[in-house]
């Protein structure tokens, strides 16, 4: 049984817009189709469905597609990744370890 998933606007603009980003770095490399597919090794035509920004590929296909042909994934004015994941990891150990949704009260006087 296939599941049916609803994304948002944006997160389907943002996976178009890295597609058409590995497609234009690819071809002003001008790398084929295959060429780019053999280099991250996957199928050409799962490098079809990340150009088209499908959102049914795994994110980590389209970002090491993006890093091989050395498109930047994040705002170069911050500061390296590695210290963006250890600032991120800090904040985590300060969350509660669950999340638990309040209960709603019940009015129950008619």
């Amino acid at each position: 049984m296939k599941i049916t998933r609803t994304y948002s606007r944006l997160a389907k603009e943002a996976s178009a817009l890295l597609g058409k980003e590995i497609q234009l770095a690819r071809k002003e490399k001008a790398w084929s189709e295959q060429t780019l597919a053999d280099r991250i090794g996957i199928s050409r035509t799962t490098l079809q469905k990340i150009e088209a920004g499908d959102m049914t590929v795994a994110i980590g296909l389209a970002l090491e597609a993006a890093v091989i042909l050395g498109i930047p994934l994040f705002a170069s004015e911050s500061p390296s990744l590695s210290q963006s994941i250890q600032t991120a990891s800090h904040k985590l150990t300060l969350m509660p370890k669950r999340i638990r949704t309040k209960a709603k009260k019940v009015k129950d006087d008619f």
